[in-house]
């Protein structure tokens, strides 16, 4: 049963990281009009953190929304932000890819990692709040 959960979890860990990936996409094409790619990469990527961790609590691992998720789950994205930053400027500045494509490398590489801390965070945190 508990390898049924966690297909049913990932599967909507996945689908809400496919609505979080187009909204914040979209911020960031549309900010990249007016800002630099790494200014408009920040904005978004801060934006998807807040709207992964309504939707992880909510509809992924079904857990309610408390203070310590919110301010636990953005510990996750720290992490994240940190290697993400690193691999968009390898691949953009080093590697010369079009900073639009970069994004979705870097999104690909991160989101089995994301999960298993989302999960572990928010569980964690569902069960400090009781």
């Amino acid at each position: 049963m508990r390898q049924i959960t966690s297909a049913i979890e990932f599967a909507r860990f996945v689908a809400a990281g496919a609505t979080n990936t187009i909204v914040t996409l979209g911020l960031y094409f549309a900010l990249g009009y007016i800002l630099p790619y790494h200014l408009a990469y920040a904005i978004a990527y801060i934006t998807g953190i807040l709207l992964s961790y309504y939707l992880n609590s909510r509809w992924v691992f079904k857990t309610p929304l408390n203070w310590i998720g919110l301010l636990s789950f953005p510990l996750v994205y720290v992490v994240q932000f940190s290697a993400n930053v690193f691999l968009l400027f390898l691949l953009v500045e080093i590697l010369g890819w079009h900073e639009w494509l970069a994004p979705l490398v870097v999104i690909a590489i991160s989101v089995p990692i994301t999960f298993v801390m989302s999960r572990f965070i928010l569980k964690r945190s569902d069960n400090l709040d009781q």
